[in-house]
């Protein structure tokens, strides 16, 4: 009896401890990046925030305002929306799109870092971009016939063989939306939604406790051709 239990007993811990792994792993990630993106934020605001106090002193009642968290995080957000503007603003001239060439040339030139940026900006493109064949964001069977999960439409193409109409669905996960599963589903499989973006993405972070009041679920029959019963 006790040569059976002590196998069964270390199974139950290794795989106890694997699942704490594997939940730790994403966790853990998460974190930190949300730490490097917040130190990335706060350094935007640094120099500012020490011009800012150099022509007052600490008995100034301003200067614990200034050095005070919340007003740094506060000054590095709004720095960060106007470098997202100027940016964009460049990015739409052509000397920026000169410049965005000219970066998107020198990381071809790196493996890495080529397979990274590309793969990035194709999701991003395709999630910004519209689509006159099927609706952004859909729902598909998924993980099984009996349930459905939001999906985003990445892309859409024909199958080699029979011509067959496929998209590529980005299933990202809750609460975490940067992850997720990619599945290529059949066109007349997808069911298309009236979300927008915004609420989809608000729907899965929340984890279905943001939801719109009504949605398609069912995906509408096809219409019948004459003759048809």
């Amino acid at each position: 009896m006790n040569h059976q239990a002590g196998p069964s007993l270390w199974i139950r811990i290794r795989r106890n401890m694997l699942v704490g792994l594997f939940t730790l792993i994403p966790i853990w990630l998460t974190l930190l990046l949300v730490n490097v993106i917040l130190g990335f934020i706060n350094e935007l605001a640094a120099p500012i925030i020490k011009w800012m106090t150099a022509s007052i002193g600490p008995e100034d009642g301003m200067y614990a305002v200034i050095k005070s968290p919340f007003f740094n995080t506060s000054l590095s957000v709004l720095v960060l929306l106007i470098l997202f503007y100027l940016v964009g603003w460049i990015a739409s001239r052509y000397v920026g799109q000169k410049a965005l060439k000219l970066f998107e040339y020198t990381v071809d030139q790196i493996p890495v870092a080529k397979s990274i940026y590309r793969t990035i900006k194709r999701l991003a493109d395709a999630v910004q971009s519209s689509s006159n064949d099927v609706e952004r964001v859909v729902l598909i069977e998924f993980p099984s016939r009996d349930m459905k999960t939001v999906g985003l439409v990445t892309r859409t193409f024909k199958d080699t063989s029979t011509g067959r109409d496929l998209a590529a669905v980005y299933v990202p996960t809750t609460p975490n939306p940067t992850s997720g599963y990619l599945e290529i589903v059949p066109v007349e499989y997808v069911t298309p939604t009236n979300w927008k973006m915004e609420e989809a993405m608000s729907f899965i972070i929340s984890g279905g406790a943001d939801v719109p009041k009504t949605f398609n679920y069912d995906k509408a029959p096809a219409p019948q051709r004459d003759g048809q019963e």
